[in-house]
């Protein structure tokens, strides 16, 4: 019996000290208060301050940069109760004004093999038709900006999101949506 009671007295006691370290162990956070839309800007009501024991892996916005936050953008959806992430916010949106967006299909033989990054300068260049066609002329290349890049696993393509001035967006796309593009990846040193 009083092998048993010192038993109990003891897990009381990890269980006390378990508890304490786990409620000192949190730490302040940002998490979202009301369903933002990508592109919204945030506002003061639209963030709060909680604390948690967040995992190692997270990396959560510490809730002291709360006002720091007010005026930005959300770059991407971002739901109630969700907790904030540097990633989550942006002060630049894509597209910018003046800029537009288009979306190039490419099988590995229209774009170099080295991965593309957000943010590599890239040259969209017109390639011969069917038969083969070459002019002395020099092809029509457009310059953009890679935005995003995800691989359809189905086809075996890649679809590049680039950002291009408003202006030739609509050449870029007409260009893109016949097949007739190559990618050209331009040095990434500045």
């Amino acid at each position: 019996m009083f092998a048993l009671c010192a038993a109990l007295v003891a897990a009381g006691a990890l269980g006390t000290a378990f508890a304490f370290t786990s409620v000192n162990d949190t730490q302040e956070v940002l998490v979202v208060s009301r369903d933002i839309k990508r592109g919204e800007t945030i506002e003061a009501g639209d963030l709060a301050v909680v604390r948690v024991s967040a995992d190692p892996a997270l990396t959560p916005v510490p809730g002291s940069q709360k006002a720091e936050l007010e005026g930005s953008r959300a770059a991407v959806d971002l739901w109630a109760g969700t907790l904030l992430t540097a990633q989550a916010v942006t002060d630049n949106l894509v597209p910018g004004e003046g800029e537009s967006l288009v979306g190039i299909s490419l099988t590995p033989a229209q774009m170099p093999s080295e991965p593309l990054y957000g943010g590599d300068i890239v040259r969209i260049v017109t390639t011969p038709g069917d038969q083969g066609e070459i002019t002395d002329r020099e092809p029509v290349t457009i310059e953009a900006t890679v935005v995003g890049v995800s691989r359809v696993e189905e086809t075996g393509e890649t679809v590049v999101d680039v950002s291009v001035p408003e202006a030739e967006a609509a050449d870029l796309a007409a260009r893109a949506a016949t097949g007739r593009v190559a990618l050209v990846l331009d040095a990434r040193e500045r």
